[in-house]
């Protein structure tokens, strides 16, 4: 139960916590001072996160929330409250997570950061209009509202069509044979031909000799005709007449693409569209009366699509006509610089939020803070380093100085050692993962931490290390898949060499294109590739960080096979013999052996009048998520809930004279994951644990032939010791005659790598370009690349370390 907080002292400068047992928290006390920036370190799974959003941002929230009207509280998504002792000295919270949850493809760099609002307002209040033309408010220059939406393509600036090409591939088929291939397969697809017979078209004729005029009506008449059809099946089944309703093959398509929840009918659906610009407003998204509307001799729609320098510069340039325009254009520029000085300058407004990464959105809402001007309350960041180049890390810092400056309290979670060493004040939690973590190893100064033995990061933060495989004779290739004229987002005919057999790096500041270069191109490329006999690469692995389940359903042991390998033994026990059980009984998702009351979640909701719903442990299962049948048999004295409940480390010890299941824990013991229950829903999983997991899935496979593994920032959300851990199996991979292409910030592992490519110079427009490809020597070398001076360093302190 929740503790009455305990009085503070006035003016005390800390924040105080006292029994803190969030997840693997042990009773956690530490105090926190206020008005500095304090950085949370540990390995992954240490409990940094417990404590830092877990416990601090989620009294925070807490409290905050006390103070709204109940009725408004059910209208807020809120977390419950943390389990810990009291808190005090806590000031108001802003969280500024990566969200693993992907934005809707409305949401864009504009609708983000708000400056869409103050473009949109600067157009309505101080655009140039057509002679004559009446004045617009704001909401007619977006493409989100029903004021300024293209009525053609509904603000989206793409329609999707379809044609008879598409439709009827082969046109030497008859409609019997199955000549409109867009139309659904099984019974649908053949009530849609006999009601087509009943209507009187001919479907044993050749498509290509049916009029012109009967084949257009057939593929995209809007009328629904319904009539009686006479089914003719198989002889010994009784044929009822029913009443069926045409559908055309185009609307079958339109309304299958836009309205089914199903992904593979969504995907079958597109194969018969095609995307093109909306041919009213020519892809610009917005009515006439807003793209007639100019400023300094720009539309809405042109200002929009620049990179986020180029329009500061327009801006900037621009001769104001006016007071208005010159307050309004100004405000706009003082959104604008933030945005730069984080590094994402070469983003435009109208970027699609779906197609930035997790770390480009957390610094787009980090530069709204920075403008906001808030004062006295506690900014918490997850990893705000993360997915940026070492020459953007330096303005990152600057930015939470300023933040601390402006009289806020700034609690940072992060593994990135210049931001570590930038600290006022660090907490280390540690020292290992799971149940071995969960203490505060270190609340002080940075350089305080120095004298704490068992801290895995006092070891990376002040000793000297050598680069991880530094040292190791660069390896040869066997081979290379090369591309050429890559024309992609802000790649213009790239060509670029990948040598196999080998550890290739791909580096470059945010937005010169690596993901595009190594998740679009080269995946493409080898993709479409490996069926052919004659080519070097058998099998194609991409290892992203997205979520491996978006319930609470999908867990570590569903994902990587082993709860299939954990219920066949479960049935072979003699209770489940005695009772007749198969492995359907062993499983929280089908009824049968799950609790019923929870459908096994394991929690239910609870139903608060004026309250948000909360969750609470389900009453009868008390969160087994098995019925009481189900837990009375056992397998070598534990139930299959104890099981799933077992983390890692101790279901290797459990099963190992299973050599299926045992496969599959050593894999994810190797990689650094002993810390993670079977059990652990995917939804508690952060993005580096979810792509760990899923290698870990491929490592416990037995690889037949040459695989390429492209990994995009494997190291994100790493703690130092666990990056080594994890590039000892990249580098067994390369050492068993595989490839890995990563793309990496860290230039620790890129010293490690036996090629480099770097993009750049810089991002967007000004990136897109191969500037260096060669040995990490090679590339610390270069001239014009901004990764070369911070790998020449990462290089020089490998080779300091061996002589």
């Amino acid at each position: 139960m929740h503790q009455p907080t305990a009085p503070q002292a006035p003016g005390d400068p800390f924040v105080r916590v006292r029994g803190a047992r969030e997840h693997n928290l042990r009773g956690v006390d530490v105090d926190i001072p206020r008005d500095a920036l304090t950085v949370f370190t540990g390995v992954s799974g240490s409990g940094k996160s417990s404590l830092a959003f877990g416990t601090l941002y989620a009294e925070a929230q807490r409290r905050y929330f006390e103070s709204v009207a109940p009725y408004a509280r059910r209208l807020i998504h809120q977390i419950g409250a943390p389990k810990v002792d009291s808190v005090t000295g806590l000031p108001p919270a802003v969280s500024l997570e990566q969200r693993r949850s992907s934005p809707g493809s409305r949401s864009s760099v504009g609708t983000v950061t708000l400056l869409s609002n103050s473009l949109r307002m600067l157009y309505s209040r101080a655009g140039t209009y057509p002679p004559g033309a009446e004045r617009l408010d704001s909401d007619a220059f977006s493409p989100n509202t029903p004021a300024g939406a293209c009525p053609s393509c509904h603000g989206i600036g793409r329609i999707h069509r379809t044609s008879e090409e598409l439709l009827v591939p082969e046109p030497a088929l008859s409609i019997r044979q199955g000549a409109i291939a867009a139309w659904p397969g099984a019974w649908q697809g053949k009530n849609l031909r006999d009601i087509l017979e009943a209507l009187g078209h001919d479907v044993d004729r050749p498509w290509r000799e049916l009029p012109a005029a009967e084949r257009e009506w057939i593929l995209f008449t809007e009328e629904q005709p319904v009539v009686t059809v006479h089914p003719v099946r198989d002889a010994e089944r009784i044929q009822r007449p029913y009443q069926g309703t045409y559908m055309s093959a185009h609307r079958y398509v339109m309304r299958t693409f836009s309205d089914t929840k199903s992904a593979t009918l969504r995907a079958r659906a597109e194969k018969f569209l095609t995307d093109a610009p909306c041919p009213v407003c020519e892809g610009r998204r917005l009515r006439p009366e807003a793209l007639a509307v100019t400023f300094a001799g720009h539309t809405v729609a042109e200002l929009a699509a620049l990179a986020l320098t180029d329009l500061d510069a327009v801006l900037a340039s621009a001769v104001p006509d006016g007071e208005a325009a010159r307050v309004l254009a100004e405000d706009l520029r003082s959104r604008i610089g933030p945005v730069v000085e984080l590094g994402l300058g070469y983003l435009s407004l109208d970027r699609t939020a779906p197609t930035l990464s997790a770390g480009e959105l957390q610094r787009l809402r980090l530069a709204t803070q920075l403008r906001s001007g808030l004062f006295g309350v506690v900014y918490v960041l997850d990893e705000p380093s993360a997915g940026l180049h070492p020459a953007d890390t330096e303005a990152l810092l600057d930015v939470l100085d300023r933040l601390k400056e402006s009289g806020n309290t700034v609690f940072v979670v992060e593994h990135h050692l210049d931001v570590v060493r930038h600290a006022d004040w660090l907490v280390d939690v540690g020292p290992l993962a799971g149940e071995r973590g969960g203490q505060v190893l270190h609340s002080g100064p940075p350089e305080d931490l120095a004298g704490v033995a068992e801290s895995a990061t006092g070891r990376h933060l002040f000793r000297a290390r050598e680069p991880h495989g530094s040292g190791r004779a660069v390896r040869p290739p066997t081979g290379e898949v090369r591309l050429t004229g890559v024309d992609r987002h802000n790649l213009k005919g790239v060509e670029a060499r990948f040598p196999l057999g080998v550890f290739t790096a791909v580096t470059g500041v945010s937005g010169s294109g690596k993901s595009t270069l190594v998740g679009q191109a080269l995946a493409r490329e080898v993709g479409e590739r490996t069926a052919d006999p004659d080519y070097p690469v058998r099998r194609l692995v991409e290892v992203d960080q997205k979520p491996i389940g978006r319930t609470p359903r999908s867990n570590l042991a569903t994902y990587t096979g082993l709860f299939d390998v954990v219920r066949r033994l479960f049935t072979q026990t003699p209770g489940a013999r005695e009772r007749g059980w198969k492995a359907g009984r062993f499983s929280f998702n089908v009824p049968g052996g799950r609790c019923e009351t929870c459908q096994g979640e394991g929690f239910v909701s609870v139903e608060l009048l004026f309250l948000p719903s909360t969750y609470a442990p389900c009453p009868d299962c008390a969160g087994a998520r098995y019925n009481p049948g189900t837990l009375e048999v056992r397998y070598a004295g534990l139930t299959i809930a104890e099981v799933l409940a077992l983390t890692v480390e101790a279901a290797a010890e459990f099963f190992a004279d299973v050599p299926a299941a045992a496969r599959s824990l050593r894999a994810l013991e190797d990689i650094g994951l002993g810390y993670l229950r079977l059990g652990q829903p995917a939804t508690e999983l952060s993005g580096g644990e979810a792509q760990r997991i899923k290698l870990a899935t491929e490592l416990q496979r037995l690889r037949r032939g040459h695989t390429l593994y492209l990994l995009d920032e494997p190291t994100t959300g790493l703690h130092p010791a666990d990056v080594r851990v994890l590039l000892r199996q990249l580098h067994g991979l390369v050492d068993a005659g595989h490839t890995v292409v990563v793309v990496e910030h860290d230039m620790d592992v890129v010293a490690g790598a036996d090629w480099v490519v770097d993009l750049g110079p810089g991002g967007g427009a000004e990136g897109g370009r191969v500037v260096a490809a060669g040995t990490p020597p090679e590339v610390a070398a270069a001239a014009g690349s901004r990764t070369a001076p911070y790998l020449a360093r990462a290089l020089g302190a490998g080779a300091g370390h061996a002589g």
